[in-house]
């Protein structure tokens, strides 16, 4: 399955990101901590250069608290700021305003040494579709003021949102990168719920996900469908999958797509427990370099 997606406001909200960075102070990069370096735009290294960036990992819910405090050593390592939160619940959530007045202090000192009225600390918010970044924005705001859905690709344009005094918050479309040129990223994203599933092909993705959990995560399996063992293999997992869940038609044959999209859905709410799709380890074995794949190399 070649999995590729890149609506045209994507493309137009990049061009707008570019533009809008003269008039931003810190840049919020918004990952999904289930699997931060795939839910990470590797073209967002070189459209913010220089920028002072924190980087959240939201839905940490989700994910596996061991796993998780590994990514935030490997990032400290790469000396970013890492702050872990669940944008629904909120937690985490009220550490944000002093990371960013921190990180933006370089440029209010400047503008006290020149006299120039104090101003509120300007924010882009950038991440891919469905990583929560207006369920964010409506948190930091204490108000509906950013449209929020289960489904990528919600947010359609960008909007300045205004926190008290001290932030002033630009919400933008989520962009993808044109090209996934290393398909074990679609996946993880595709298991995730990043990417529409009309676009997708259930099974493998599910098979995909099945193989990693049988392998980092086995007893999550054996616990949620009541197993006494696991199977031989992905294929077999996914058939106990259909049969713990009704999905056997007529003659006893199993409806695939069926199971496949009911696990994924299951999984992608955490009803399998908290589940990383990635660990550095992982990435790192991917890719040697240690990090995304470069735009680059996707064109």
């Amino acid at each position: 399955m070649n999995i590729q997606w890149f609506p045209g406001h994507m493309a137009k909200a990049r061009r707008q990101v570019t533009e809008k960075l003269k008039q931003i102070d810190v840049v919020i990069e918004l990952l999904d901590a289930r699997l931060p370096l795939s839910s990470r735009n590797p073209m967002i290294d070189d459209i913010v250069s220089g920028k002072p960036r924190l980087i959240l990992l939201n839905k940490a819910d989700l994910a596996d608290v061991e796993v998780t405090e590994q990514w935030i050593r490997y990032f400290k390592e790469s000396g970013m700021r890492t702050l872990p939160i669940d944008a629904l619940s909120g937690k985490g959530v009220n550490k944000l305003p002093a990371y960013c007045q921190e990180l933006a202090a370089d440029m209010l000192n400047k503008r006290k040494e020149k006299g120039m009225q104090a101003r509120a600390v300007r924010v882009m918010i950038l991440g891919i579709p469905n990583v929560g970044k207006s369920s964010l924005i409506n948190r930091l705001a204490k108000r509906a003021v950013a449209q929020t859905g289960d489904r990528p690709a919600v947010t359609k344009a960008q909007q300045w949102v205004k926190m008290g005094d001290s932030l002033e918050l630009l919400d933008t479309p989520g962009i993808l990168w044109p090209k996934f040129e290393d398909q074990m990223v679609g996946l993880r994203l595709a298991a995730s719920g990043a990417i529409k599933d009309e676009l997708l092909d259930f099974t493998e993705v599910a098979l995909y996900a099945l193989s990693y959990l049988m392998h980092y995560y086995p007893d999550r399996l054996l616990e949620r469908y009541k197993l006494a063992s696991l199977p031989a293999d992905r294929v077999e997992m996914l058939e106990e999958v259909a049969k713990k869940r009704g999905c056997v038609m007529g003659r006893g044959e199993i409806d695939y797509d069926k199971a496949a999209e009911l696990f994924l859905r299951e999984l992608r709410s955490g009803k399998l427990g908290p589940i990383s799709l990635e660990r550095p380890v992982d990435w790192e074995m991917e890719h040697p370099i240690g990090k995304p794949v470069s735009l680059s190399e996707t064109e």
